[in-house]
């Protein structure tokens, strides 16, 4: 490890993931129904192990928000969190079995316009959420990424209702936080060395803590609540054994804990691989991670979390991308962010609970702007239609449904764009009087059959047909079929037929 790069860049980027950590960690595992401590261990796992293991260099491993309905079921179902657990560590080994016979290959068929278009979907869903946060109401859980809440509101819905419960002092410290932010990176700051070496979201956090202690002093109106800051477990009595639970193993003859298992694996895969498309997306050195050892390492990190009493975990895109923009160069940031957040939780507890949600709100509202810029919408329509119109229908759907429905009827739009392309551009059909000329200039399926017979139907009597096929590595049998079947419409309107590259049956010869 190069020391000196680790601390300029490596060890500030692991601290502004912590800072968006510490409270999606606690978030998911109270929406999850599962006790906090289960959520910081599966951030410090996540971080630690997960880092360590992985390929990748940017990308960072967490509790994730598209697994709460899943853990919130299977709690209840299973009767006890103990035996959850157990699912957890199943869920984990069969991750590496994936890993394995080299399941990750998926992973390379997400088209790019879909992997753009979950990440600026994301960033609208960071912005849209933490406006409520922000201003001052925390009625939602941190982390939340559903459009439809547990809570029976909608984003929208939880942005109005958030305007009934402004917080003054929250609204000055979210500003000053967007301010602070922006303005840190700025070409005149940069000439110091305090403002290239100090991480901006650390000094939002420290302005964030003072301006709340003299709130107190000069106008007690606006001092923000308990309600309003980072609220953690508490130990004080059973001390640090609290933060350990372990997996109930006499679970292993209930069929649900095993059907937990698949689902948490199937899940928790997929969006692993959709967050690592999207992290070596954003990555500036291009680096490619090999996706199968990912889904080993995701998997070792998911058995070591279900075994300490840790939610399952997956690469998480919101983590990722504070930790791209952040500027680390090397998964050292992820790793650093696992310790801090242990030793952070084990050692001062009582000093992270003076930070201001709001504080942190400024630094994910950030985020999620830098993810959905306007250049991004402006780039992606200069790409043409194909490209764009599947990178906005995946926008507008995880906006409105979740991160893997949305990525899923991405996909969706993308292959109709594919199949309509390829309908397009599979044959040409040219004419010289009674000459005709059809040639395939690609592989030609079933997908084309319809536009064959348009095309054939247009051929008149006593012409000359020439068929090409030259050029088409694959002719599906639907598209042989439909050429037979034209012989006999063939004989009967005196049409002759020359084929190329292509041997129909004999019967079908004219």
């Amino acid at each position: 490890m190069n020391f000196r790069n680790f601390w300029s860049t490596d060890f500030p980027s692991s601290v502004v993931v912590f800072l968006v950590a510490l409270p999606l960690c606690l978030g998911i595992a109270l929406a999850s129904g599962a006790p906090l401590f289960s959520g910081l261990m599966a951030g410090i796992v996540g971080g630690i192990v997960i880092g360590s293991l992985s390929g990748s260099s940017l990308s960072v491993s967490g509790p994730a928000a598209g697994l709460t309905s899943i853990v919130l079921v299977a709690i209840k179902d299973l009767g006890t969190f103990e035996i959850f657990l157990f699912s957890v560590v199943v869920a984990g080994a069969l991750q590496v079995i994936l890993g394995l016979v080299r399941a990750g290959s998926i992973g390379h068929f997400f088209p790019v316009a879909v992997i753009k278009g979950m990440l600026a979907g994301i960033g609208l869903i960071l912005i849209l959420k933490q406006i409520p946060h922000a201003v001052g109401y925390d009625a939602d859980f941190e982390g939340d990424e559903s459009f439809f809440q547990q809570d029976g509101r909608n984003t929208f819905s939880e942005i109005i209702e958030s305007l009934n419960y402004i917080s003054p002092g929250a609204v000055i410290i979210s500003l000053i936080s967007v301010l602070i932010l922006v303005s840190w990176n700025s070409n005149f700051l940069l000439r110091f060395r305090f403002f290239r070496i100090v991480p901006a979201p650390l000094i939002v956090v420290v302005v964030g803590i003072a301006l709340n202690a003299i709130y107190k002093i000069i106008s007690p109106d606006l001092v923000i609540g308990a309600q309003h800051l980072v609220s953690l477990p508490s130990y004080a009595e059973s001390g640090l054994s609290a933060f350990f639970t372990f997996p109930d193993f006499s679970g292993w003859q209930n069929p649900k804990v095993y059907t937990t298992a698949i689902t948490l694996a199937v899940v928790a895969s997929l969006e692993t691989l959709l967050s690592i498309e999207a992290s070596d997306k954003m990555d500036p050195a291009r680096r490619s991670t090999p996706l199968n050892r990912e889904l080993q390492a995701q998997g070792i990190g998911n058995a070591v979390s279900g075994l300490l009493g840790g939610l399952p975990v997956t690469s998480v895109i919101v983590r990722s991308s504070a930790n791209v923009n952040a500027g680390a160069r090397t998964k050292a940031s992820a790793i650093s962010h696992g310790f801090i957040l242990l030793l952070s939780v084990a050692l001062i507890p009582q000093l992270l609970e003076l930070i201001p949600l709001s504080c942190l709100a400024g630094i994910l509202l950030v985020t999620g702007y830098k993810l959905t810029k306007p250049s991004a919408f402006v780039e992606m329509f200069r790409k043409g239609y194909a490209q764009f119109l599947p990178f906005v229908a995946t926008v507008v759907a995880v906006l409105f449904t979740n991160l893997l429905l949305g990525v899923f009827l991405g996909i969706i739009v993308a292959l109709i764009f594919i199949l309509i392309t390829n309908f397009k551009k599979a044959m040409i059909l040219v004419s010289d009087e009674e000459r005709y000329l059809i040639k395939f200039t690609k592989d030609v399926t079933f997908l084309n059959k319809a536009a064959l017979r348009q095309e054939l139907a247009t051929i008149p009597e006593n012409a000359l047909l020439v068929i090409d096929a030259t050029q088409a590595g694959f002719v599906d049998g639907d598209i042989v079929e439909t050429l037979v079947d034209f012989t006999e419409t063939a004989r009967s309107k005196n049409i002759s037929i020359e084929i190329k590259g292509l041997k129909l049956p004999d019967k079908a010869l004219v």
